[in-house]
């Protein structure tokens, strides 16, 4: 490892303040340049909006939520969740703490490194995702991973800050976040007809899961149709909620060849959360929800901020198709099964060669 530097990327924001332009290892293939799709094409409807409130009430708003979400499940794999009971000065303290941690000095940022002895990677703390070949395009954006649940499985070490201030607001938006994924995983089981609709709940293990934070922060670059912030990809857990930067554009997703621009939410009535199906749910649900394609694209003017809440199944737990759903000559199984934690693994070599993981694991038939 010591003799492979290649492995070892350059923290991007110190690139962005000291260089020209973007070195070559950042610079996507010419195939893959973005030309005229830097800014995406605008969606042709507005973001699918779900009141979380309304979708969990017993009355009668939930039947036509419940529609909403699944059209929004069907048609983008993803929507925005509103009325979820996050309180938007939450929100705000905890990415405005998370913005002086990137605002340090890189001597302080490198205390919570992602390179044990600063050679071999890990998914926790700071840095970027792991280099698996010296050709492997890189990532205009640098990152904080924090494993937030089980509280038992907390390194502590690897948290910025202080009880009271950085530390204090993640536990407490751990926990709210927890509440919101538990019930539009609830949500979604009922629209499966499952008979218990903590069915998809249950699929996480005997830990009920991990749930891991990562801090996204994005560099304005200076050549921002030759650079990406994350390359296409599509998330290898079961559920995603994403608190975007609230000015600055950045997300696409892929629909039918076509990369469009989800703009940053409205912030009328508090902040909404972006809650995007892993692939993961896909086995699960045996393709009926999909995973989306998404990328992040950079700007060259500003930098850019989200923070994402990934929620996974216990590494040794097998993902496969809910028996439920199941019918060996009508519906059988669409997906291979395989232990999370190889998924995981599998995953990041897919990633580094910009191809998804799930399609190894669809059975031709």
């Amino acid at each position: 490892m010591a003799d492979e530097p290649w492995r070892v990327p350059s923290a991007v924001q110190e690139l962005a303040a000291n260089v020209q332009e973007p070195p070559s290892r950042y610079l996507v293939p010419e195939q893959e340049r973005l030309g005229d799709q830097l800014a995406g094409a605008e969606m042709p409807e507005p973001v699918p909006t779900i009141d979380l409130r309304r979708l969990l009430a017993s009355d009668g708003g939930a039947g036509e939520e419940a529609a909403k979400l699944r059209s929004a499940l069907q048609s983008w794999g993803f929507f925005l969740v509103t009325d979820h009971g996050i309180e938007a000065s939450l929100m705000d303290a905890l990415i405005a703490a998370s913005r002086e941690f990137f605002r340090k000095p890189l001597q302080e940022k490198q205390a919570y490194s992602n390179l044990i002895e600063g050679k071999q990677w890990q998914l926790e703390g700071y840095g970027n995702d792991p280099v698996k070949s010296q050709d492997q395009v890189l990532d205009w954006s640098d990152r904080l991973h924090l494993r937030v649940e089980p509280e038992d499985e907390r390194n502590l070490d690897r948290w910025p800050g202080h009880p009271e201030s950085f530390r204090g607001l993640l536990r407490e938006y751990t926990r709210s976040c927890k509440r919101v994924k538990d019930g539009i995983l609830r949500a979604m089981a009922r629209l499966l007809e499952l008979d218990d609709d903590g069915c998809i709940l249950n699929q996480f293990g005997d830990k009920q899961g991990s749930t891991n934070a990562r801090f996204n922060y994005y560099p304005a670059c200076l050549l921002p149709d030759l650079v990406l912030g994350i390359r296409p990809h599509s998330d290898v857990c079961v559920l995603t909620l994403l608190l975007m930067d609230e000015h600055v554009a950045g997300l696409q997703v892929l629909r039918d060849g076509t990369w469009y621009g989800v703009p940053p939410p409205p912030v009328c009535g508090g902040r909404a959360l972006l809650v995007n199906v892993g692939v993961s749910l896909e086995i699960m649900s045996n393709g009926i929800f999909r995973g989306p394609v998404h990328r992040v694209v950079t700007n060259s003017e500003k930098e850019r901020m989200s923070l994402a809440m990934f929620y996974s199944a216990d590494l040794e737990k097998e993902i496969e198709p809910i028996a439920e759903l199941l019918d060996e000559k009508q519906q059988p199984a669409r997906y291979r099964k395989i232990k999370f934690g190889d998924f995981v693994a599998t995953h990041y070599e897919y990633f580094s060669r910009r191809e998804r993981v799930i399609d190894s694991l669809k059975i031709q038939g």
